[in-house]
């Protein structure tokens, strides 16, 4: 990305970009199309029949039914009023930290979102059951089971609410959690969820909006890394979907939509589905495959978890690397026993990121975690660039902080490549003002509270 000086950044966060900003074909495909004719979706149109063609064909063949919208909260809104529907029922039952968009049917099933309003905030037909985290989470990595126990506890929600009179609309979850804290479930879980929320008379919704459209390289959508046995009953995409362009979509059973359509009430959308969205559509899809970015994804996404691994060994501020694809996330603790989450230090590290011009972001309960999930066009020059700073950043932090580097090891790592020019001049360690947590990580985190001198180099990017 350039901003309008001609500064030139590196983007490890952008999800929607997906097959990168400003693709020429994608562009090419909208304005062809705009040329020729946009108009609302009361008039059927070849691109909505050939692009919902496509988009079927990447899915279970049961997941048939397309409801084209126009964002990825516009799409979660309507899979509630499918599931709920359907039965009749109206509870859901969502995942702690989970989010699922901005209107208000969808901050009610968020706690990432509603935790904010006080502890009175849940509504009483939601439900949430723990995330299936194995490094933070009630199950960890040493049970031997972590996804029958995680869907146990889904299990007793559902007899709990039935207890009391109340009846399972929907389990909802991201099929990896990305604002929860890059949380990738354990396989298995998904299907014994599903079994037991079915029985209830509910139905399983898969949130692909943030890691869908191949981002996990070996497979096209993320609920897929559970195995075949697994199909949800609805599927909700968004943010790559359009490569920016605002589109969305709903993917259902038919015989849930003919639920649906049952109550007479139709169901229609203004622009979801016009020629255009579908044209830029077709055309990511055709990006996807043509410059075979699944492939990509497993390439440079195994690329950069072994690089980050060795920064795993080599930094005590680095607990935790997980990831699939180009989806990865780097959680960073104070303490590798306690799993004390290192909210100051990722702050700090997001904030002198962006001073070397990577872009970046922390996300989870504590916002700790380092969340990497870049167009799908990053490379592994890319990869190694991005690390190689974080590396340098890590060690100044454990340098200002006291925290040793692990095996004595130097501020190189096997990653580490040649720059063309050193700075003679030491920069100092600036202040970070932009955030409202500011006050906060300087209180608690010494490298903030004064001002330190340390080398610098100026890397050719």
């Amino acid at each position: 990305m350039f901003d309008e000086k001609g500064e030139k950044y590196l983007d490890c966060i952008n999800n929607v970009a997906h097959v990168g900003h400003s693709h020429p074909y994608v562009i090419k495909a909208a304005t062809k199309q705009m040329e020729l004719l946009n108009t609302n979706s009361r008039f059927l149109h070849d691109n909505l029949v050939q692009y919902a063609q496509r988009l079927t064909a990447t899915l279970p063949e049961k997941l048939s039914v397309c409801y084209f919208v126009n964002s990825g909260s516009e799409a979660n809104d309507l899979a509630l009023r499918l599931a709920r529907q359907y039965r009749g029922h109206q509870d859901v039952i969502t995942l702690e930290n989970a989010y699922h968009g901005h209107v208000t049917s969808l901050i009610d099933i968020s706690p990432y979102k509603f935790n904010q309003l006080g502890k009175d905030s849940k509504k009483e037909y939601v439900h949430v059951a723990p995330s299936p985290d194995i490094y933070r989470g009630k199950y960890r990595e040493d049970h031997p089971d972590p996804a029958s126990a995680y869907a146990e506890e889904v299990k007793k929600i559902i007899e709990e609410a039935q207890k009391n009179g109340r009846k399972i609309a929907a389990f909802i979850a991201e099929s990896m959690q990305s604002c929860g804290g890059q949380v990738i479930p354990p396989v298995g879980y998904f299907q014994k969820v599903a079994e037991y929320v079915r029985a209830a008379g509910g139905v399983f919704i898969a949130d692909e909006v943030q890691v869908g459209f191949g981002r996990v390289g070996k497979h096209f959508w993320a609920f897929q890394l559970q195995g075949e046995d697994f199909v949800p009953d609805i599927v909700t995409m968004g943010k790559p979907i359009g490569n920016g362009h605002p589109m969305s979509c709903v993917v259902t059973t038919r015989e849930i939509a003919e639920g649906f359509g049952a109550t007479g009430l139709e169901y229609f959308n203004t622009f979801g589905g016009n020629p255009v969205s579908c044209a830029i559509g077709l055309a990511v899809l055709d990006v996807i495959e043509k410059e075979d970015l699944q492939g990509n994804a497993t390439r440079v996404g195994n690329y950069l978890l072994e690089l980050l691994a060795e920064q795993k060994e080599k930094h005590p501020l680095v607990g935790d690397i997980r990831g699939v694809g180009l989806f990865v996330g780097v959680d960073l603790v104070k303490d590798k026993q306690k799993r004390t989450p290192a909210t100051a230090e990722a702050l700090h590290l997001i904030y002198k990121l962006k001073e070397h011009k990577i872009l970046l972001s922390a996300d989870g309960p504590y916002r700790n975690i380092l969340k990497f999930k870049p167009p799908m066009c990053f490379t592994k020059e890319d990869a190694k660039h991005a690390v190689e700073i974080i590396d340098t950043l890590l060690t100044e932090m454990e340098e200002a902080t006291g925290m040793k580097t692990e095996n004595n090891a130097s501020t190189n790592v096997q990653c580490k490549r040649k720059t063309t020019e050193e700075s003679s001049q030491p920069e100092s360690a600036s202040e970070s003002n932009g955030h409202m947590n500011g006050a906060a990580c300087r209180q608690e985190n010494g490298i903030y509270s004064k001002k330190r001198s340390v080398p610098s180099k100026r890397i050719r990017t």
